[in-house]
């Protein structure tokens, strides 16, 4: 071990949690090639990408960590506390909380009195969210690898999970953190960006028009894949058509887009999109499959065997390929040709593929099957309580037809950007279009909005 490493190692154990960032500051400016593949930024770095301005500057701290919730700090003082603030919760209330776990430095946007927290940086912004998407879009600008966009109406989580499956054992990989793909979501996200990283998947999910430009700019894909088009989260678009063009944002400085052509809008808007940036410094090369129609990856045969799995044959490049995996249902085998695709393009030789899609296995986050009592079926999917989230929920909910009466049980949500009174309006017209016939709502803002 470098001698400094044992150094390092030998002053933290025995100080706590303090005197180890401390150390960890210390030897990360004395002896730096230790921290080769970990990128620290300083709260004055945060300070110049955020065009803020000081309420208390004391010292040039590095930042490891992003925070937004006091229950989950890691070596609080590398961390930055953002006081984020929406309509039901402001982040401001919880800055003595951080402050009394160990956090020293604060991004906010309201006057605070900085004399109740001596010792600590203050960096006042006009918009904490804002501010934060600017930071970290700066932020992703310091690496030079293959990042992958996933975007569509289903299967983002799904696609970007199994592809770190795939790949994980061949490239040193960082993805999105579970379903982490909104305007909170995906800061957090690309933040986990690391020097040694060689690979990187990133999800982003919309609900409304104008949210995915700021969600591109901090994840800059290289490469794109949408996934599918649907009526999931659709109330926030005029149409189909407006929802498939904002999600087309993502790619817009993408080199490379996998999808599925055989959306029809879909396909149309996306070739219109290439064409539309012909003109510009920005080519977006299209790597299409298809059931249909001659594509980059042709399938022609889907043989469904005894043990739940399929065999899923195509064309590529003139020769006949094939994949087995442990699943058949339309949504795995849409979601496992999204990854071949991806293969390919990543120059993965075909008998790998083949071998690791054998061992791909379910992500059980999300939307998960379970037998209840009299005859009834339980979809659990308690991970997250968004818009977005919901209407997945809702649109599964109505494709299981082995029951007619259907029950969701809700409970109180948190949307950025909306109010209550907003968020609850589009929560009943989504419920009201699936004809669901019970409905069970939980929390104060729900019985408020009942």
């Amino acid at each position: 071990m470098h001698a400094a490493a044992r150094q390092l190692f030998f002053c933290f154990e025995p100080q706590g949690e303090r005197a180890f960032a401390k150390a960890v500051l210390h030897f990360y400016f004395n002896f730096p090639s230790l921290f080769r593949y970990i990128i620290m930024v300083s709260i004055e770095q945060v300070y110049n990408w955020s065009h803020g301005s000081w309420l208390h500057f004391e010292e040039n701290r590095m930042i490891r960590h992003l925070v937004i919730d006091t229950r989950k700090l890691d070596a609080p003082e590398a961390s930055l506390f953002i006081a984020l603030a929406t309509p039901r919760r402001d982040g401001h209330s919880f800055i003595s909380d951080a402050y009394e776990k160990g956090v020293r430095n604060f991004l906010v946007h309201k006057e605070i009195p900085v004399s109740a927290y001596p010792g600590a940086n203050f960096l006042l912004v006009k918009e904490t969210l804002l501010a934060i998407h600017q930071v970290v879009a700066a932020y992703r600008k310091q690496f030079r690898i293959p990042v992958i966009g996933i975007t569509g109406s289903n299967g983002k989580t799904v696609v970007k999970e199994w592809l770190f499956q795939l790949l994980g054992a061949s490239f040193n990989m960082i993805r999105s953190p579970k379903s982490f793909n909104s305007q909170i979501g995906v800061p957090l996200s690309v933040w986990l960006l690391e020097e040694n990283h060689k690979l990187a998947v990133f999800e982003a999910g919309i609900s409304q028009p104008g949210e995915m430009e700021m969600l591109e700019k901090m994840i800059q894909p290289t490469i794109g894949i949408f996934t599918n088009i649907g009526e999931a989260h659709s109330e926030g678009f005029m149409n189909q058509r407006q929802k498939i063009n904002e999600k087309l944002i993502l790619f817009r400085h993408a080199g490379q887009l996998i999808y599925c052509s055989d959306y029809p809008e879909l396909n149309e808007c996306i070739v219109q999109y290439r064409n539309q940036l012909k003109g510009s410094d920005y080519a977006l090369e299209l790597y299409n499959w298809s059931y249909k129609h001659d594509a980059f990856l042709r399938v022609s045969e889907i043989i469904k065997n005894t043990s739940g799995g399929c065999e899923i044959i195509a064309m590529h490049a003139g020769d006949r390929k094939s994949i087995a995996i442990p699943f058949s249902d339309p949504a795995s085998v849409e979601n496992a040709i999204h990854c071949w695709c991806t293969m390919l393009l990543l120059g993965v030789d075909q008998e790998r593929i083949r071998q690791s899609m054998l061992s791909l296995h379910t992500v059980a986050m999300r939307l998960q099957l379970r037998q209840g009592i009299n005859d009834s079926t339980i979809i659990d999917d308690t991970y997250n309580s968004d818009l977005t989230s919901l209407q997945i929920a809702l649109d599964f909910l109505n494709q299981q037809k082995q029951h007619s009466f259907r029950t969701v049980i809700l409970s109180d949500m948190l949307q950025i950007g909306k109010s209550d009174a907003e968020l609850y309006e589009q929560v009943a017209a989504g419920i009201v279009r699936r004809n669901i016939q019970r409905f069970i709502g939980v929390g104060p803002a729900l019985y408020r909005h009942k």
